[in-house]
């Protein structure tokens, strides 16, 4: 009889197990049914062609590359570190004065001047290079060459009926050199990549020789000059990228402050020294120049 019960017990254990989840029993005494639950995983593999993406990368434009300074992007800078500039300003003027009214030396010279008749011109070349040390501002050097000559056939200068001065064949040339260290910080105008404000500062050791002699006959009586100065020098400007590596630029007036020295010799005779220290604060507009500039990063 016991081996039955054993038997029965062991059937009914059995079919408990097999017809379906276990059950739990909570604290307050209650039944839940276990869910069972199936978990699937799909691993799938992503191949990249690395060879085929760096053709692609290589094959885009090699300009764009070597110099990209990052136009249309809003978080680029104006000109990169370690860029390199370089360019030059030529000028060259030529006037004729004259007596008329509406001729243009004439305009330019005194009301007290009167009967001019002579010519004036004026050539400069200015070569510089610079390097980009950090972003938007560079270190340069500058160098600045400048003649000029003005003739003088005849002038009267009238103070009044008692004081009045003629010269006839008067002649002044002079021709001066200029190197200069430079410092230019750039600040765009409305987060522009192609237009820019900037200050360059320079500190700028200048010698010229000029002489200034009238004719006589066959005899010639005039003054001859060295000059030597220091200047400091504020001068600011505007620039306008026509190329991600091509600039032209506008600088105007001066500011700032410079001393000299002038020794004088007149008819090979008379020697005679003067030193003078000036400061200018004021912007000439008729010192206006033009330049070029090339940018190679």
């Amino acid at each position: 009889m016991k081996r039955a019960l054993l038997t029965i017990m062991l059937i009914f254990s059995a079919l408990i197990l097999c017809a379906g989840p276990a059950r739990v029993r909570t604290e307050t005494g209650r039944m839940i049914r276990t869910a069972s639950v199936d978990t699937i995983r799909v691993v799938d593999t992503v191949w990249v062609d690395v060879a085929a993406e760096a053709a692609d990368k290589v094959g885009k434009d090699s300009a764009e590359v070597r110099f990209n300074r990052g136009i249309g992007t809003p978080d680029s800078i104006f000109i990169p570190k370690g860029t390199l500039g370089f360019g030059m300003t030529v000028s060259y003027n030529e006037y004729n004065l004259g007596t008329a009214p509406d001729d243009a030396g004439y305009q330019m010279l005194f009301s007290l001047l009167n009967g001019v008749e002579g010519s004036m011109t004026s050539f400069s070349i200015s070569p510089h290079v610079s390097y980009f040390f950090k972003d938007n501002t560079s270190v340069g050097l500058r160098f600045d060459y400048e003649k000029s000559s003005l003739t003088v056939g005849n002038a009267n200068l009238s103070l009044g009926d008692a004081l009045s001065f003629e010269v006839s064949d008067m002649n002044h040339l002079k021709q001066a050199y200029t190197g200069a260290v430079t410092l230019r910080h750039y600040m765009p105008i409305a987060d522009s990549r192609r237009f820019a404000i900037f200050i360059e500062g320079r500190g700028a050791y200048t010698f010229a020789q000029s002489k200034t002699y009238e004719v006589d006959g066959t005899d010639k009586f005039g003054t001859y000059q060295e000059i030597n100065k220091l200047a400091l020098n504020l001068v600011p400007g505007i620039v306008c990228f026509m190329a991600d590596n091509a600039a032209f630029e506008v600088s105007v007036g001066v500011l700032g402050f410079n001393t000299q020295k002038v020794v004088q010799t007149t008819n090979q005779v008379e020697v005679s020294e003067m030193k003078n220290s000036s400061a200018n604060f004021r912007i000439n507009l008729l010192s206006i120049s033009f330049g070029m500039s090339f940018y190679i990063y």
